[in-house]
């Protein structure tokens, strides 16, 4: 059982992914089955637009390709936070998140890394905001109809029809 802060973040990270607006992974079984032992690394990534869902905001990721912007979550810091820190850090942009995570889902960064939870979150940004970012990891919008080289190829079809369903919800 997890105690303490640990336990406390545990709990945020199960709400987000019962609130999640899609499951990839069969991700929510997954976390059932995890969260009886030690849980680390969970990771927060956020999938950001532009207000007229054309666009999504990606960072060049030194051997994973194109990604969106996101990493690990920090011990104490709930994935919320986490998602929108990685973005100010990967990317120099500030956002709002919405309320509802995007997705969860279950991921291997590396080959020899075990999988862990991840929670994507979501923003609405305009695309004349300057970006910014951490040296070596460039960040650029790509058209959601453009394909782009990362090593997690599901990652194009999973955001455009996110992007999609926000959009249904927007009319």
């Amino acid at each position: 059982m997890i105690h303490g802060d640990a336990g406390k973040i545990l709990d945020v990270v199960v709400g987000d992914a019962t609130l999640a607006a899609v499951e990839f992974d069969d991700a929510r079984a997954w976390l059932e089955r995890a969260r009886q032992q030690p849980m680390e690394p969970i990771a927060a990534e956020i999938w950001v637009t532009d207000p007229g869902f054309r666009h999504v905001l990606l960072v060049k990721h030194r051997w994973r390709g194109w990604v969106p912007p996101g990493g690990k979550v920090e011990p104490g810091e709930t994935p919320r936070a986490a998602a929108a820190r990685e973005l100010a850090e990967e990317t120099g942009v500030l956002a709002e998140l919405l309320a509802v995570p995007a997705a969860v889902f279950v991921c291997s960064y590396r080959a020899d890394w075990s999988s862990t939870l991840g929670l994507a979150y979501a923003a609405i940004v305009n695309r004349d905001v300057p970006l910014g970012g951490e040296s070596g990891q460039p960040p650029r919008w790509f058209g959601l109809d453009e394909e782009w080289e990362s090593v997690f190829p599901e990652d194009h079809d999973r955001i455009q029809a996110y992007v999609r369903r926000l959009t249904a919800e927007d009319r």
